[in-house]
């Protein structure tokens, strides 16, 4: 098997594992889905905007500032944090609304498309760990030989599509349970825990050094 097809198989495994990583993005993403496909599908695509976002500027080195710059990547962990805190308060508030809708069905806040894309957006752009991660992620698979800029770029794009049709997944199991989970009790109980796991991470992001 030539060295190209192999780095492609590897790089293909190692961002099923990435994206198999609980993590911020996955807890909005169900959250959305709760919701409707319509809305977790764009939440993932704003997700996946900002992974290719964040991968082309590993490409071009300038998330090797944000490494060096210990006061930079302070400034945007705080920002996370604080959008991470947002959702989760968000969250919780409409779980704590929910308490007085009807126990048999709860068909919950409805979005706009573009809020929904936006928040999955926000949320990969303000995390301070994902730019690095892009950094010391993509150039391990730029073949040797390789042109450095338009490899890490091919490989940002292709990372990005492939957690759409991995989050995607998720969106579409969560459309599938919608008889158990339109439930008000089980969807409200669901949303208490997104809050809560939401809320938690951004306080775990604004205390890591």
């Amino acid at each position: 098997m030539s060295p190209m097809p192999t780095t492609l198989i590897a790089f293909l495994g190692a961002c099923t594992l990435v994206a198999a990583s609980p993590g911020p993005s996955t807890v909005l993403i169900i959250k959305q889905s709760l919701h409707s496909r319509r809305s977790g599908f764009l939440t993932v695509l704003g997700n996946e905007t900002g992974v290719f976002i964040w991968g082309v500027v590993a490409a071009f080195g300038l998330t090797a500032l944000l490494t060096a710059s210990e006061v930079a990547y302070d400034v945007m962990r705080i920002v996370g944090a604080v959008v991470l805190v947002g959702f989760g308060v968000q969250t919780l508030r409409q779980a704590r609304r929910a308490k007085g809708a009807d126990d048999t069905v709860w068909e919950g806040t409805r979005k706009s498309g573009w809020a929904s894309y936006r928040g999955g957006l926000l949320l990969n752009l303000a995390n301070p760990k994902a730019a690095v991660f892009a950094l010391s992620f993509l150039p391990q698979f730029v073949p040797e030989g390789a042109p450095h800029l338009p490899t890490m770029v091919g490989l940002a794009a292709l990372w990005a599509v492939y957690e759409v049709g991995y989050y995607g997944l998720y969106v579409w199991f969560v459309g599938r349970m919608k008889t158990v989970l339109s439930r008000a009790g089980v969807r409200r109980r669901l949303e208490q825990v997104s809050g809560g796991v939401l809320l938690l991470l951004g306080v775990r992001m604004a205390l890591d050094s």
